[in-house]
């Protein structure tokens, strides 16, 4: 159905991209790319540390530097870094393959978040109030995407590789001539 094009999943932290993404990949007969994996194995370091160390801005163009890479990719189910949306240039790299949102209300988010403290942007007094600024800023980006896969609190990843699954028909481009116009 997909006839080789890859598929890149976008949104907010917790909203189980890695997770998701390795389930669609296993029932697409795809390879599976994790971007904050590939970055902590090109530069050896956490994303927690590269945040530390070097900053945002620095992080930002690591993940542009190996999202290049893997859009030369076909058949590959690609999960990114919540923030790739805020860089226009990634845009570019995006369309390479099928954009899908995976979107869950900050509840949501918060319960899956709470004790993880690998995440940068959430080591502060308020996550709460830290999630909503940085939804507010990119959700008019995850807007941009082909599909929007809304999560539910008891939803499992399953049942949201599934949705994706049933979902995906609806976005595909039918061809312009139909397939029997030549004969």
């Amino acid at each position: 159905m997909l006839q080789g094009v890859s598929i890149y999943l976008i949104g907010m932290m917790g909203t189980g991209k890695t997770t998701v993404g390795e389930k669609l990949a296993h029932r697409l007969n795809y390879r599976f790319l994790d971007l904050d994996s590939l970055i902590e194995k090109v530069t050896g370091e956490s994303i927690k540390d590269i945040f530390a160390h070097s900053g945002e801005a620095t992080f930002r163009d690591i993940e542009t530097q190996v999202l290049a890479a893997t859009s030369a990719y076909t058949r590959t189910v690609v999960a990114t870094g919540g923030g790739i949306v805020l860089k226009q240039m990634n845009w570019s790299y995006l369309r390479h393959g099928l954009i899908i949102w995976l979107d869950a209300p900050i509840g949501v988010l918060l319960s899956r978040l709470m004790s993880d403290s690998t995440r940068p942007l959430l080591q502060v007094d308020d996550p709460s109030f830290a999630l909503q600024n940085i939804l507010k800023e990119r959700l008019p980006l995850y807007q941009q995407a082909d599909l929007r896969i809304l999560q539910e609190l008891q939803q499992t990843s399953d049942e949201v590789v599934e949705e994706i699954i049933q979902q995906i028909p609806s976005i595909l481009k039918q061809p312009i001539i139909p397939p029997d116009y030549f004969n």
